[in-house]
Protein backbone atom coordinates (compact mmCIF):
# COMPACT_ATOMS: atom_id res chain seq x y z
CA UNK A 1 0.00 0.00 0.00
CA UNK A 2 1.20 3.54 -0.81
CA UNK A 3 1.48 6.24 2.02
CA UNK A 4 -1.30 8.31 1.64
CA UNK A 5 -0.47 11.86 0.30
CA UNK A 6 -0.91 15.09 2.02
CA UNK A 7 -3.24 17.32 -0.52
CA UNK A 8 -1.79 20.77 1.20
CA UNK A 9 1.43 19.84 0.31
CA UNK A 10 0.71 18.44 -3.13
CA UNK A 11 -1.37 21.81 -3.64
CA UNK A 12 1.40 24.15 -2.47
CA UNK A 13 3.97 21.96 -4.94
CA UNK A 14 1.62 22.80 -7.85
CA UNK A 15 1.64 26.00 -7.11
CA UNK A 16 5.45 26.56 -7.23
CA UNK A 17 5.43 24.56 -10.17
CA UNK A 18 2.27 27.50 -11.59
CA UNK A 19 4.28 30.01 -10.40
CA UNK A 20 7.82 29.12 -11.86
CA UNK A 21 5.96 28.62 -15.27
CA UNK A 22 4.62 32.06 -14.97
CA UNK A 23 8.43 33.73 -14.58
CA UNK A 24 9.97 31.13 -17.47
CA UNK A 25 7.47 33.10 -19.58
CA UNK A 26 8.39 36.23 -18.62
CA UNK A 27 11.70 36.21 -20.19
CA UNK A 28 14.26 35.04 -22.64
CA UNK A 29 16.07 32.02 -23.83
CA UNK A 30 19.63 33.24 -22.97
CA UNK A 31 18.18 34.23 -19.03
CA UNK A 32 16.12 30.81 -18.51
CA UNK A 33 18.80 28.52 -19.65
CA UNK A 34 21.40 30.45 -17.83
CA UNK A 35 18.76 29.89 -14.82
CA UNK A 36 18.29 26.45 -15.71
CA UNK A 37 22.17 25.53 -15.54
CA UNK A 38 22.84 27.52 -12.16
CA UNK A 39 20.04 25.50 -10.98
CA UNK A 40 21.61 21.98 -12.18
CA UNK A 41 24.95 23.01 -11.03
CA UNK A 42 23.40 23.40 -7.46
CA UNK A 43 21.72 19.81 -7.88
CA UNK A 44 24.96 18.59 -8.47
CA UNK A 45 26.78 20.57 -5.88
CA UNK A 46 24.42 19.65 -3.17
CA UNK A 47 22.02 16.74 -4.05
CA UNK A 48 25.25 14.18 -3.00
CA UNK A 49 23.11 11.01 -3.25
CA UNK A 50 23.04 11.63 -6.83
CA UNK A 51 25.40 12.32 -7.92
CA UNK A 52 27.15 9.72 -6.42
CA UNK A 53 24.86 7.28 -7.90
CA UNK A 54 25.57 9.48 -11.71
CA UNK A 55 28.83 9.11 -11.01
CA UNK A 56 29.02 5.67 -10.32
CA UNK A 57 27.16 4.49 -13.34
CA UNK A 58 29.50 6.25 -15.02
CA UNK A 59 32.88 4.94 -13.66
CA UNK A 60 30.97 1.21 -14.79
CA UNK A 61 29.59 2.06 -18.38
CA UNK A 62 33.06 4.62 -19.45
CA UNK A 63 36.03 2.67 -17.52
CA UNK A 64 38.33 4.70 -19.76
CA UNK A 65 37.53 8.03 -18.78
CA UNK A 66 39.09 10.03 -16.54
CA UNK A 67 37.50 11.11 -13.02
CA UNK A 68 37.58 14.51 -13.80
CA UNK A 69 35.38 13.47 -17.34
CA UNK A 70 33.15 11.77 -15.43
CA UNK A 71 32.37 14.85 -13.24
CA UNK A 72 31.98 16.99 -16.06
CA UNK A 73 29.63 14.33 -18.06
CA UNK A 74 27.40 13.76 -14.50
CA UNK A 75 27.01 17.87 -13.84
CA UNK A 76 26.08 18.27 -17.19
CA UNK A 77 23.50 15.02 -17.04
CA UNK A 78 21.83 17.01 -14.06
CA UNK A 79 21.77 19.81 -15.54
CA UNK A 80 19.81 18.41 -18.50
CA UNK A 81 16.80 17.24 -16.25
CA UNK A 82 16.43 20.66 -15.17
CA UNK A 83 16.36 21.87 -19.10
CA UNK A 84 13.97 19.20 -19.80
CA UNK A 85 11.46 20.99 -16.98
CA UNK A 86 12.31 24.43 -18.43
CA UNK A 87 11.72 23.10 -22.55
CA UNK A 88 8.50 21.16 -21.60
CA UNK A 89 7.03 24.35 -20.94
CA UNK A 90 7.48 26.50 -23.80
CA UNK A 91 6.93 23.11 -25.92
CA UNK A 92 3.21 24.21 -26.41
CA UNK A 93 4.10 27.62 -27.51
CA UNK A 94 6.98 26.60 -30.00
CA UNK A 95 6.50 23.19 -31.49
CA UNK A 96 2.84 24.09 -33.65
CA UNK A 97 2.34 23.00 -37.15
CA UNK A 98 3.32 26.55 -38.59
CA UNK A 99 6.83 26.83 -36.89
CA UNK A 100 7.64 23.08 -35.45
CA UNK A 101 10.65 23.24 -38.30
CA UNK A 102 12.22 26.13 -36.60
CA UNK A 103 13.16 24.38 -34.12
CA UNK A 104 13.54 21.05 -35.02
CA UNK A 105 16.14 19.42 -37.49
CA UNK A 106 15.16 15.49 -38.72
CA UNK A 107 17.83 13.43 -39.14
CA UNK A 108 17.43 9.55 -40.75
CA UNK A 109 13.63 9.72 -40.36
CA UNK A 110 12.80 8.81 -43.94
CA UNK A 111 11.71 5.34 -43.15
CA UNK A 112 10.14 6.15 -39.87
CA UNK A 113 8.18 8.56 -41.67
CA UNK A 114 7.46 6.06 -44.57
CA UNK A 115 5.47 3.33 -42.04
CA UNK A 116 3.85 6.31 -40.55
CA UNK A 117 2.20 7.78 -43.68
CA UNK A 118 1.65 4.14 -45.48
CA UNK A 119 -0.44 3.06 -42.18
CA UNK A 120 0.31 -0.64 -43.42
CA UNK A 121 0.88 -1.69 -40.30
CA UNK A 122 1.03 -0.62 -36.44
CA UNK A 123 4.34 0.69 -34.94
CA UNK A 124 5.93 0.75 -31.38
CA UNK A 125 8.36 3.31 -30.06
CA UNK A 126 11.13 2.47 -28.02
CA UNK A 127 13.13 5.55 -26.38
CA UNK A 128 14.78 6.57 -23.25
CA UNK A 129 15.83 8.96 -21.08
CA UNK A 130 18.06 10.86 -23.16
CA UNK A 131 18.40 14.49 -24.62
CA UNK A 132 14.21 15.80 -24.20
CA UNK A 133 12.03 12.95 -24.75
CA UNK A 134 9.43 15.08 -24.16
CA UNK A 135 9.65 16.90 -28.11
CA UNK A 136 9.80 13.58 -29.80
CA UNK A 137 5.97 12.87 -29.13
CA UNK A 138 5.28 16.17 -29.48
CA UNK A 139 6.45 16.74 -33.09
CA UNK A 140 4.87 13.96 -34.22
CA UNK A 141 1.22 15.31 -32.77
CA UNK A 142 1.93 18.79 -34.49
CA UNK A 143 3.01 17.37 -37.77
CA UNK A 144 -0.55 15.44 -37.55
CA UNK A 145 0.48 12.13 -36.40
CA UNK A 146 -1.52 11.02 -33.34
CA UNK A 147 0.65 9.56 -30.78
CA UNK A 148 -0.60 7.15 -27.71
CA UNK A 149 2.74 7.49 -24.87
CA UNK A 150 2.42 5.00 -22.00
CA UNK A 151 3.57 6.32 -18.74
CA UNK A 152 3.21 6.16 -15.52
CA UNK A 153 1.53 9.33 -13.67
CA UNK A 154 3.60 11.75 -11.63
CA UNK A 155 2.78 11.35 -7.63
CA UNK A 156 1.60 14.29 -7.22
CA UNK A 157 -1.93 14.56 -8.61
CA UNK A 158 -2.09 18.03 -9.69
CA UNK A 159 1.25 18.61 -11.19
CA UNK A 160 0.29 15.29 -12.64
CA UNK A 161 -3.06 16.96 -14.72
CA UNK A 162 -0.77 20.29 -15.43
CA UNK A 163 1.89 18.42 -16.80
CA UNK A 164 -0.56 16.01 -18.24
CA UNK A 165 -2.59 19.07 -20.71
CA UNK A 166 0.95 19.98 -21.78
CA UNK A 167 1.40 16.70 -23.16
CA UNK A 168 -2.05 16.17 -24.62
CA UNK A 169 -2.19 19.87 -26.31
CA UNK A 170 -0.83 18.74 -29.21
CA UNK A 171 -2.54 15.29 -30.45
CA UNK A 172 -0.14 13.38 -27.84
CA UNK A 173 -2.75 10.76 -25.44
CA UNK A 174 -1.33 9.27 -22.58
CA UNK A 175 -1.86 6.23 -21.14
CA UNK A 176 -1.31 5.41 -17.29
CA UNK A 177 0.86 2.50 -17.15
CA UNK A 178 -1.16 0.51 -14.80
CA UNK A 179 -3.64 -1.16 -16.87
CA UNK A 180 -3.39 -0.12 -20.50
CA UNK A 181 -2.35 -3.46 -22.09
CA UNK A 182 -5.73 -3.68 -23.44
CA UNK A 183 -5.42 -0.32 -25.13
CA UNK A 184 -2.56 -1.07 -26.48
CA UNK A 185 -3.65 -4.23 -28.40
CA UNK A 186 -6.52 -2.09 -29.68
CA UNK A 187 -3.91 1.03 -31.15
CA UNK A 188 -1.62 -1.29 -32.70
CA UNK A 189 -4.20 -3.69 -33.99
CA UNK A 190 -6.03 -0.64 -35.57
CA UNK A 191 -2.24 0.42 -37.11
CA UNK A 192 -1.63 3.17 -34.59
CA UNK A 193 1.67 4.43 -32.96
CA UNK A 194 2.89 3.32 -29.38
CA UNK A 195 5.39 5.12 -27.83
CA UNK A 196 7.29 3.32 -24.40
CA UNK A 197 10.20 4.93 -22.95
CA UNK A 198 12.31 1.74 -23.28
CA UNK A 199 15.31 2.17 -20.17
CA UNK A 200 13.31 1.59 -17.33
CA UNK A 201 14.26 -0.69 -14.40
CA UNK A 202 11.62 -3.98 -14.92
CA UNK A 203 12.06 -5.33 -11.29
CA UNK A 204 13.32 -9.09 -10.55
CA UNK A 205 10.59 -10.71 -13.34
CA UNK A 206 12.27 -8.62 -16.35
CA UNK A 207 14.72 -9.63 -18.99
CA UNK A 208 18.23 -9.12 -18.83
CA UNK A 209 20.20 -7.91 -21.56
CA UNK A 210 23.34 -5.99 -21.91
CA UNK A 211 23.08 -2.09 -21.39
CA UNK A 212 26.87 -0.68 -21.01
CA UNK A 213 28.59 -3.88 -20.47
CA UNK A 214 26.02 -4.91 -17.74
CA UNK A 215 23.46 -6.90 -17.46
CA UNK A 216 20.10 -4.64 -16.96
CA UNK A 217 16.13 -5.79 -16.15
CA UNK A 218 14.31 -4.91 -19.32
CA UNK A 219 10.72 -4.77 -19.83
CA UNK A 220 9.40 -8.12 -21.61
CA UNK A 221 5.94 -6.16 -23.10
CA UNK A 222 7.39 -4.27 -26.07
CA UNK A 223 8.77 -7.13 -27.33
CA UNK A 224 6.20 -9.39 -26.63
CA UNK A 225 3.47 -6.93 -28.28
CA UNK A 226 5.88 -6.70 -31.36
CA UNK A 227 5.89 -10.59 -31.74
CA UNK A 228 1.90 -10.34 -30.68
CA UNK A 229 0.96 -7.89 -33.30
CA UNK A 230 3.53 -8.67 -35.95
CA UNK A 231 4.71 -4.76 -35.94
CA UNK A 232 8.51 -3.00 -36.18
CA UNK A 233 9.94 -1.17 -33.41
CA UNK A 234 11.27 2.02 -33.67
CA UNK A 235 14.12 3.77 -31.59
CA UNK A 236 13.40 7.52 -32.22
CA UNK A 237 15.46 10.09 -30.31
CA UNK A 238 15.57 13.41 -29.94
CA UNK A 239 18.80 15.17 -29.07
CA UNK A 240 19.57 18.75 -27.66
CA UNK A 241 21.57 20.93 -30.33
CA UNK A 242 21.85 23.83 -28.24
CA UNK A 243 20.87 26.16 -25.47
CA UNK A 244 17.65 28.32 -27.77
CA UNK A 245 15.40 25.70 -28.10
CA UNK A 246 17.04 23.86 -30.67
CA UNK A 247 16.83 19.63 -31.25
CA UNK A 248 18.10 17.23 -33.90
CA UNK A 249 15.19 14.33 -34.07
CA UNK A 250 16.23 10.73 -35.51
CA UNK A 251 15.60 7.48 -35.68
CA UNK A 252 18.33 5.33 -34.90
CA UNK A 253 16.89 1.99 -35.68
CA UNK A 254 13.76 0.39 -37.12
CA UNK A 255 13.64 -3.70 -36.40
CA UNK A 256 11.03 -5.32 -38.77
CA UNK A 257 9.91 -8.34 -38.33
CA UNK A 258 11.44 -10.44 -40.84
CA UNK A 259 14.74 -9.88 -38.48
CA UNK A 260 13.53 -11.81 -35.43
CA UNK A 261 11.66 -14.70 -37.28
CA UNK A 262 14.22 -17.34 -37.40
CA UNK A 263 15.89 -16.34 -33.93
CA UNK A 264 15.74 -19.14 -31.72
CA UNK A 265 15.24 -16.61 -29.05
CA UNK A 266 12.97 -14.00 -30.51
CA UNK A 267 11.74 -12.07 -27.13
CA UNK A 268 15.42 -12.16 -25.99
CA UNK A 269 16.90 -10.66 -29.69
CA UNK A 270 14.28 -7.57 -29.58
CA UNK A 271 15.13 -6.64 -26.08
CA UNK A 272 18.87 -6.60 -26.87
CA UNK A 273 18.22 -4.96 -29.81
CA UNK A 274 16.25 -2.02 -29.38
CA UNK A 275 18.34 -1.98 -26.15
CA UNK A 276 21.76 -1.67 -28.04
CA UNK A 277 20.03 0.37 -30.57
CA UNK A 278 19.50 2.88 -27.19
CA UNK A 279 22.61 2.59 -26.08
CA UNK A 280 24.41 3.69 -29.74
CA UNK A 281 22.22 6.90 -29.43
CA UNK A 282 23.24 7.55 -25.59
CA UNK A 283 27.29 7.29 -26.97
CA UNK A 284 26.44 10.04 -29.46
CA UNK A 285 26.05 12.27 -26.51
CA UNK A 286 25.95 10.99 -22.61
CA UNK A 287 25.74 13.83 -21.09
CA UNK A 288 22.20 14.34 -22.08
CA UNK A 289 21.57 10.85 -20.87
CA UNK A 290 19.71 10.52 -16.87
CA UNK A 291 22.71 8.85 -15.41
CA UNK A 292 21.07 9.37 -11.70
CA UNK A 293 17.95 7.16 -12.39
CA UNK A 294 18.31 3.57 -11.16
CA UNK A 295 18.84 1.52 -14.50
CA UNK A 296 20.52 -1.45 -13.06
CA UNK A 297 18.38 -1.29 -9.43
CA UNK A 298 17.55 -5.11 -9.91
CA UNK A 299 20.34 -7.81 -10.63
CA UNK A 300 20.07 -11.00 -12.07
CA UNK A 301 19.61 -14.23 -9.90
CA UNK A 302 22.40 -14.98 -7.53
CA UNK A 303 24.53 -11.57 -8.29
CA UNK A 304 24.34 -8.88 -5.41
CA UNK A 305 22.99 -5.62 -5.92
CA UNK A 306 25.17 -2.50 -5.35
CA UNK A 307 24.19 0.17 -3.07
CA UNK A 308 21.80 2.73 -4.03
CA UNK A 309 20.77 1.32 -7.36
CA UNK A 310 23.96 0.77 -9.00
CA UNK A 311 25.43 -2.54 -10.28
Amino acid sequence: MSKPRNKFIDYVQYLGVRLFAMFVHMFGWEANYRTARWIGNLMYRFDARHRRRGLEHLRRSFPEWTEDKRRRICKASMRNTVYLGLEVLFTPRLITPGRWQRHITLTRMSEFVRIMVEGKTGLICATGHFGNWEVAGYTMGAVGFDCYVVARPLDNPYINDYILGVREYRGVTVLDKKGAAESVDRILEQRGIVAFVADQDAGRKGLFVDFFGRAASTYKSIGLLAMRHNVPIAVPYARRLDEAFHFEIGCRRIIRPNEWADKPDPLRWITQEYTRALEDVIRTAPEQYLWVHRRWKHRPKGEQPGPDGVA
